[in-house]
């Protein structure tokens, strides 16, 4: 490429001005104090008349401008700098602001900005085609992320490199929007991968009619016919066409999601350190600009889409606990969880499908999501075993005995998820399942104390068993004794079973 001919001059100008500052200042400095900032002065001037009309006429980084421009700039900061150093005391901003200044950054930058709103619609079609094509199969035992986010990475420096090739003055707004666009290229690509998500919400069976009891149905004769019913529920909530993925496929996106997250603070660094190598002459103001202005801070330019994939990591396993219980699980966990009674059909029966639902999560995931995942799968379980307790359906019958065979049970789930310490902290997992407690703790009291705390929560005296309204209403439902159900009948006009 041939240099432009205001290239060559501005080259030539600044050559002559060495000259006169090495040469001629000495001597005419004896005669006039202000000689070498005249003469840059006047340089300054012409050489900006010739230069005037190139850049009126800038409308694209052509070669010419990338050859212009660079010359131009450091001829002016030069002249700057020249006049800086030898004005007196006091005189150096009043001379400097006498210059009428090329604005070489300015149309530069404006062109580069052109340049950046490009290539940015550039990425995010990328982006989209990545997303398009993926299957979400790890690449590989050991890289257990999907092959898009490395696309979508090698796209990204791709315009980052291409940005810093550019050989003409930019200023940081140029920069600032290089991160926007990068920033929102990650936030389209977690939004993508939640977007495609089932609603949670879709894959929870409804929740059963509050019924009470015939005060004259004989237990057994309930159970049988309760156990015919109970197949209603699941025809209707299975009927619905609900388009699950698989945990694997669950558990690559998010390691997917965690690889685009954990990558940025290098990507970051490495924006700024070619930004800093890029703008040295810019070091010596760079800490009073951040205090200034946040959006020079050289941490946080990503903070829009760590937040975004945040989010969605944690939309993910939320859903794939709830999945696994609600879903995948849901026969033996929601639907038959102590059916006929507690003591027949215990949470220990539970452990080894749970245990396989695990390991195949613990296979895929990445080591640093494990804990975050395995808490998720707790929370559901907990929340599969209130669903029981407390909206178990009509057939199911807990009497105040059961409470310390459900304790138990609470305990071999606790157990279950601290894995003898290489499981979850046993603090995390006690904090998760004392709402649980309180719960067992409720269903062990007698009917009398129930409908006794049920009256006093109900009319403002509060409740001091610790439980609300709707809990305690909710455990007598569960009740199978006369009493119960007469005054479910009288102070709440709950309908009867069907038993």
């Amino acid at each position: 490429m041939h240099d432009h001919s205001l290239a060559l001059l501005a080259e030539e100008t600044k050559k002559l001005l060495k000259k006169e500052s090495s040469l001629f200042s000495p001597i005419l400095s004896q005669r006039h104090p202000q000689s070498i900032v005249i003469s840059a002065s006047l340089l300054h001037r012409l050489y900006g008349i010739k230069l005037k009309p190139f850049l009126d006429g800038a409308e694209h980084l052509t070669e010419d401008v990338v050859s212009v421009f660079p010359a131009a700039d450091s001829l002016e900061h030069y002249i700057m700098s020249l006049i800086s150093s030898t004005s007196g005391d006091g005189t150096a901003e009043v001379n400097l602001r006498k210059l009428n200044s090329y604005q070489v950054e300015s149309v530069s930058g404006t062109l580069v900005m052109r340049w950046v709103n490009s290539q940015l619609g550039r990425l995010l079609g990328w982006v989209d085609r990545a997303l398009q094509q993926e299957r979400w199969e790890p690449i590989s035992p050991q890289q257990r992320h999907a092959p898009s986010i490395v696309e979508v990475y090698r796209i990204v420096e791709e315009t980052v490199d291409q940005f810093f090739a550019l050989k003409v003055p930019m200023r940081s707004s140029e920069l600032n929007s290089l991160f926007r666009g990068v920033d929102n290229a990650f936030q389209v690509f977690a939004k993508h991968v939640k977007d495609k998500l089932e609603n949670k919400e879709d894959l929870i069976p409804p929740v059963p009619v509050l019924t009470r009891y015939k005060k004259e149905a004989g237990i057994k004769a309930f159970v049988k016919k309760e156990l015919f019913e109970s197949k209603l529920p699941e025809e209707t909530t299975k009927s619905r066409v609900v388009d699950v993925q698989a945990t694997p496929i669950l558990c690559v996106q998010l390691n997917t999601l965690f690889y685009a997250i954990s990558q940025l603070n290098k990507l970051e660094d490495s924006i700024w350190e070619q930004w800093t190598a890029k703008k040295p002459r810019e070091q010596f103001i760079k800490k009073s600009l951040e205090e200034r202005s946040p959006s020079l801070k050289q941490k946080g330019s990503f903070d829009g889409s760590r937040k975004d994939i945040n989010a969605a990591i944690d939309r993910i396993c939320e859903f794939t606990g709830t999945k696994i219980i609600f879903w995948d699980l849901r026969e033996p966990f929601i639907e038959n969880l102590y059916k006929p009674s507690v003591s027949q059909n215990r949470l220990e029966d539970l452990i080894e499908p749970l245990d396989l639902e695990l390991s195949q999560l613990c296979s895929v995931i990445s080591d640093q999501l494990r804990d975050r995942i395995v808490t998720s799968l707790l929370q559901a379980s907990l929340d599969g075993l209130v669903r029981v307790l407390l909206d178990g359906g009509s057939s199911r019958v807990f009497y105040h005995t059961d409470a310390k065979i459900l304790e138990e049970d609470l305990d071999v789930l606790k157990e279950f998820f601290i894995s003898g310490g290489d499981g979850l902290p046993r603090g995390v997992v006690e904090n998760h399942v004392a709402r649980v407690r309180q719960v067992i703790k409720l269903h062990g009291y007698e009917t009398r104390e129930l409908i006794d705390d049920l009256r006093s929560s109900s009319g403002g005296g509060g409740s001091k068993l610790g439980g609300d309204t709707q809990t305690l209403l909710r455990i007598l439902c569960h009740r199978t004794d006369p009493e119960a159900s007469q005054f479910l009948k009288k102070q709440f006009r709950i309908p009867k079973s069907l038993s």
